[in-house]
């Protein structure tokens, strides 16, 4: 069997794998197997943190509306499920920065909850 050395494609393959590394402390940056470890397992902390910070997200919308809706004596589920009846079409990410930047807009929907929260 012939020797084989790798030549250009293997020195490209590190080079692609030490610039991903760039950054890391130490020998993470420098040396090849150290930083395949560490871009690996930073690849799989970035797709993790992808997933997390959408369920972060919707948390924290969900916690404004709620704070906002007991203000005017409502509960969160109860004004989510009257909108629904309402048919507004609004997600949680538009509501909390209506409940953040435009109280009385945000007021007039939940009159508008109301109304169908009595009709129920």
């Amino acid at each position: 069997m012939p020797r084989v050395k790798g030549g250009p494609k293997t020195r490209q393959r590190r080079k692609k794998r030490l610039k991903l590394a760039k950054g890391q402390y130490g020998a993470k940056s420098r040396l090849f197997r150290s930083a395949t470890e560490s871009v690996d397992k930073g690849q799989t902390y970035a797709y993790r943190e992808r997933k997390k910070r959408k369920r972060n997200f919707r948390q924290l919308w969900v916690a404004r509306i709620s704070a906002a809706t007991r203000q005017h004596g409502l509960t969160y589920s109860r004004f989510m499920n009257a909108l629904k009846k309402a048919k507004v079409l609004l997600d949680r990410k538009a509501l909390s920065e209506l409940a953040i930047k435009d109280p009385g807009g945000f007021e007039q929907l939940v009159s508008l909850a109301r109304q169908h929260v009595a009709t129920a």
